[in-house]
């Protein structure tokens, strides 16, 4: 099987641990920087070129786009989608997945947990006191809808907090959104790693002292975890929810059931396989073998009317 990666860089780990799994399967395998790429749009003709040489005979395509390059990545990924080649995860889902605004509104259609979330654009001084209102009080949780690895996220622990940082988002005319803030889940999270509709790791992430964000990027620490059944349950939903075969879902735990935060469509591998010891990168790799050799073709999902 000939499979390409969507990588800026073989340095990144991801990237280097999905080829090693690929080539150890005997797979040849291209890491591709989408930032360099063309698509030829002609009719019956459609193309990916890459350094000038056109990209050909790919059975399968795991995209790793980065949130600075979204569009063009996707455009990318959708251009291989026209040719008929195997997406670990399609254009549509990743667009659903960066947008966390979307992303929030499909997962509470489809009835998964979710902190309570409030969206405004640019509130008035009188609409910021329901704001804060509607999530419940201080503290509470502010977040650029732009921002990733823990960045743009702001705790507010006294309404009057709350607003400054809201007043102050709103004049530099940022998208934000308020959520409330889960006391119980004492500064932690689970990442769950879904690959195919299954649960196939997870670890319980832990923000360092003084730190609520628990991201590894802030200085987390992450540990095995076994999910209970809702847990479990709670993931595999949220990422179906998004068409996500490939997803990294956050949740934190709560008096109420896990409550997901985020479903990432490019999850990092370090982390997980580091806290697991599990060979995650093999998992995806093997998830493109049987849709590609197991005859599994019905699989790129069309754009959403």
């Amino acid at each position: 099987m000939k499979i390409g990666i969507l990588s800026r860089s073989m340095n990144i780990y991801s990237t280097h641990r999905l080829y090693e799994a690929a080539k150890q399967r005997g797979h040849e395998v291209m890491v591709i920087d989408h930032t360099k790429c063309s698509v030829l749009i002609e009719q019956n003709n459609p193309a990916v070129y890459y350094n000038g040489q056109r990209i050909e005979d790919l059975d399968a395509v795991i995209p790793r786009i980065g949130a600075s390059v979204t569009f063009f990545g996707t455009a990318v990924v959708r251009q291989f989608e026209v040719q008929g080649v195997f997406l670990a995860n399609t254009s549509q889902s990743i667009v659903r997945s960066r947008d966390k605004l979307r992303s929030m509104q499909i997962l509470s259609r489809e009835g998964v947990g979710l902190p309570k979330t409030v969206f405004a654009k640019f509130p008035k001084d009188d609409d910021v006191d329901s704001l804060i209102k509607k999530v419940g009080g201080a503290p509470l949780i502010i977040k650029l809808l732009e921002g990733t690895q823990g960045l743009g996220v702001v705790l507010a622990e006294t309404d009057k907090a709350a607003k400054s940082v809201i007043e102050a988002f709103s004049g530099l005319k940022e998208n934000i959104l308020v959520q409330e803030f889960i006391k119980e889940a004492g500064g932690a999270d689970i990442r769950a790693f879904v690959v195919d509709g299954k649960v196939v790791g997870a670890m319980k992430r832990q923000g360092k002292e003084g730190e609520f964000r628990s991201n590894l990027h802030r200085g987390g620490k992450g540990i095995i975890i076994e999910l209970s059944e809702e847990e479990e349950r709670a993931a595999v939903n949220a990422a179906k929810a998004l068409s996500l075969s490939v997803a990294g879902v956050d949740m934190l735990q709560s008096s109420r059931g896990p409550l997901i935060l985020e479903v990432n469509s490019s999850p990092g591998l370090k982390g997980i396989e580091g806290a697991t010891g599990l060979d995650i990168a093999g998992k995806i790799i093997e998830f493109c073998e049987e849709q590609v050799l197991h005859g599994k073709k019905d699989y790129n999902t069309p754009d959403e009317k």
